[in-house]
C-alpha cells in the first residue's frame, strides 16, 4: 500500500507545473500538463486524481469524510487556516468573487472545499464558527480538518507549500485549485486578488461538459 501511495504521489508531482520560490511564496504557472476538463460523474479514478487518497477528514459538522465523496462535481479547493489575518481573508474574498461570477445554475453544480493547515486549532467547532462568520452556505461549501500527515500529503499534491512559525501562524502558498468531477487538477489560480476570469471560465466548461 505504501508503494502504491508513493507511486501515486510521484505521478501527480511530476505532472505539476514548474515552481519557483520568492519571498516565501510558492509561485505556480496557471496551466499544468495534467489538467483536464472532464466533468462527468466518475466511475473510476485516473492516476492523476486526488480522490485516490485514502485519508479521512472531518467536516465542520463533525462528519468523517474521504475526498472521494466530493466526486461528481467540480470543486474549488483552498488550503487555509482560520486564524490567518493576512492572506487568507483575501483568498476567501477571491473564492467569493469566483462564486459570485458564476450563474445560479453553474453555482449549483460547483463545490467549494476549504482544507485547514492548522490541524490543532481548526477543530470542527472552530471551522463551524468560521463558516458562520463568513456566511458560507452549507449546501456547496465544505470545510475540512485532517491529520498533519494527510494535510502535508494533500498540500504536496496541490503544489502548496506551508510552514508553521513559533507563534503558531502559517506561511503558505496562495493557490486556489479547480478540480474536475474526477478529482484531477483542471486549473490553478495563484496570488492574491487575482483575476478570476479564467477560473470562472474553467468552471463554466466543466459544468457544461
Amino acid at each position: 500500500m505504501k508503494t502504491k501511495r508513493l507511486m501515486f504521489m510521484l505521478a501527480i508531482c511530476l505532472a505539476l507545473p514548474a515552481t519557483a520560490m520568492r519571498a516565501g511564496e510558492l509561485l505556480l504557472t496557471n496551466r499544468c500538463p495534467m489538467c483536464s476538463l472532464m466533468s462527468e460523474p466518475p466511475d473510476h479514478y485516473t492516476d492523476k486524481s486526488l480522490y485516490q487518497l485514502e485519508s479521512q477528514w472531518t467536516t465542520d459538522a463533525g462528519k468523517p469524510i474521504k475526498l472521494g465523496e466530493l466526486a461528481g462535481k467540480p470543486q474549488v479547493v483552498l488550503m487555509f487556516f482560520s486564524r490567518c489575518t493576512t492572506a487568507c481573508p483575501i483568498l476567501m474574498n477571491d473564492l467569493k468573487r469566483i462564486s459570485a461570477a458564476l450563474t445560479p445554475e453553474q453555482r449549483a453544480k460547483v463545490g467549494f472545499t476549504m482544507v485547514s493547515f492548522d490541524t490543532e486549532h481548526d477543530t470542527p467547532a472552530a471551522l463551524a464558527e468560521y463558516r458562520r462568520a463568513w456566511e458560507l452556505p452549507a449546501d456547496n461549501w465544505t470545510l475540512l480538518n485532517g491529520k498533519p500527515d494527510d494535510v502535508l500529503e494533500l498540500a504536496a499534491l496541490l503544489g502548496v507549500k506551508y510552514k508553521q512559525d513559533a507563534n503558531g501562524q502559517f506561511a503558505h502558498s496562495n493557490v486556489i485549485s479547480v478540480l474536475n468531477a474526477r478529482g484531477e487538477i483542471a486549473y490553478q489560480q495563484t496570488g492574491l486578488n487575482a483575476d478570476v476570469d479564467e477560473t470562472v471560465q474553467t468552471l463554466a466548461k466543466l459544468v457544461k461538459n
